[in-house]
């Protein structure tokens, strides 16, 4: 073989190993990133064509497939959509999917490695492969009674049991039909995306768990489990009188005389009497109670979750309108659900879960949640305290709009007007002992006038309803 030819063979040779190694590489390294491209169409058709598993609650599947007559073969379909979508999410040819959807996608559409097993009898059987079922923890009768208290008001609700984590209700207003994104009529789905993105009133944001907003007075329970943690008593004694924020010219008026108890002032949501108590407990006290509590903490894992936050750096001055759920202080519905459940388990923070279980086809269940700790917020002895004092707020504060006969109910209202643009944000967080549950509902837009807005007119009676539909 003569020298050039030699060299055109050491050239094709070189050439195709790079290449064999360039298609290696891509299959081992960047076969999940290649997957998941929106793109890659050939991903997305074989998506499509699977028998994709239910989504539950209860005995109900919230997300279902059904044979379709088309390409495809099988429809996502959402029996009672607006219902669950802010947990079921959506399952869309053009737009991927989102919730529980996206996040327990793998175990849906059977390519989890946990299903391998199933894979394998598939094949060897020649059976059709299908995707493994998720158990949510959802109540029905909570989420329907959420639902239709919340009506049309744009906000949230969260309902947790307080002793294992698991979440009884999510709820967020407004809300879409995932329906209209699942279709297989791109044009459609096309123009169903461009309204909801294009929508002011953002109905594909999950506000129970995705945002969050000033807590108003619900925040003054984490005050009060500071000031039990320093040594006071819920029959301490709180100056109430108006209070001029130190070193400032911003007076917080007095609401409820010159001299209040802690338990009376938590009633009667004294604002002066917290931001002066606030500021002698100091911002490091607050803050700490405040991560105890879970802020600080994406809570949430099955699905999308973001932080609440108490600020790193803040004078004395914003110390005191921290105290009160103002400056910037913010929570999500879903953390303040969760101190509502703490005072009621004993000052135990559980870990919030949507989903109990992962079963096969063939009900064999693949992964199955057991409640975990997250932190412990208060010791026993001042959870008690606290519970009493809330209780407090119900039977005589407040938050009497929330009481259920029968029922020990526990509350804190909350008012946040943290400028003079929008409406007041209204808050109420409670427990109940029987039905064993905790409730967070935060209304975004009370639609009436300003002054009219109140934690206890507008979102108590919301906590009642849920209250009342799981007895």
């Amino acid at each position: 073989m003569n020298g050039p030819i030699r060299r055109v063979a050491v050239v094709a040779m070189l050439m195709t190993l790079a290449l064999l190694v360039n298609v290696s590489v891509s299959y081992l390294a960047r076969q999940d990133s290649l997957n998941a491209n929106s793109q890659n169409r050939r991903v997305t058709d074989a998506a499509f064509a699977q028998d994709r598993g239910a989504i539950m609650v209860g005995n109900t599947a919230v997300a279902e497939t059904v044979a379709s007559k088309d390409q495809f073969k099988f429809q996502r379909r959402y029996p009672q959509s607006e219902l669950y979508a802010p947990v079921t999410g959506y399952f869309s040819y053009l737009f991927g999917s989102s919730e529980l959807e996206q996040s327990y996608g793998a175990q849906l559409s059977g390519n989890d490695s946990s299903q391998f097993v199933n894979r394998l009898i598939d094949l060897a059987t020649g059976a059709k492969p299908k995707g493994a079922n998720i158990q949510t923890t959802l109540d029905a009768r909570a989420q329907r009674a959420a639902s239709n208290a919340l009506g049309k008001l744009k906000g949230a609700v969260v309902a947790l049991n307080p002793k294992t984590g698991a979440i009884l209700a999510m709820v967020s207003s407004p809300t879409f039909d995932p329906n209209d994104l699942a279709t297989h009529n791109m044009s459609d789905s096309q123009k169903a995306w461009a309204a909801l993105t294009k929508s002011s009133a953002k109905p594909m944001s999950n506000r129970a768990t995705r945002e969050i907003f000033p807590p108003g007075s619900t925040f003054k329970v984490i005050v009060s489990a500071a000031a039990l943690d320093a040594g006071y008593e819920p029959d301490s004694e709180l100056d109430a009188s108006s209070y001029k924020l130190p070193g400032t010219n911003t007076v917080i008026a007095s609401n409820c005389g010159s001299r209040q108890t802690l338990a009376r002032a938590l009633a009667l949501s004294c604002n002066a009497a917290f931001a002066r108590l606030g500021v002698k407990l100091g911002a490091d006290a607050l803050r700490n109670q405040a991560e105890k509590f879970g802020f600080g903490t994406k809570p949430l894992s099955d699905i999308g979750s973001v932080a609440s936050r108490f600020p790193d750096q803040i004078d004395v001055p914003q110390t005191g309108l921290a105290s009160i759920g103002g400056f910037d202080v913010a929570a999500s519905p879903l953390q303040m659900a969760m101190v509502a459940a703490a005072v009621r388990n004993d000052g135990v923070v559980m870990q919030p879960y949507l989903v109990e279980s992962v079963r096969s086809a063939d009900l064999q269940v693949l992964s199955q949640t057991r409640p975990s700790q997250l932190s412990l917020a208060t010791s026993a002895s001042d959870a008690a305290k606290l519970r009493q004092m809330m209780v407090g707020v119900v039977e005589g504060g407040t938050g009497w709009r929330a009481k259920v006969p029968g029922v020990t109910v526990g509350g804190k209202t909350g008012t946040a007007n943290s400028d003079n643009k929008r409406t007041p944000y209204a808050w109420f967080i409670s427990w109940a002992e029987d039905p064993d549950v905790a409730v967070c509902v935060f209304v975004q837009d009370a639609e009436m006038e300003a002054t009219d807005v109140a934690g206890g007119r507008v979102a108590a009676p919301i906590a009642k309803a849920v209250i009342e539909a799981l007895r």
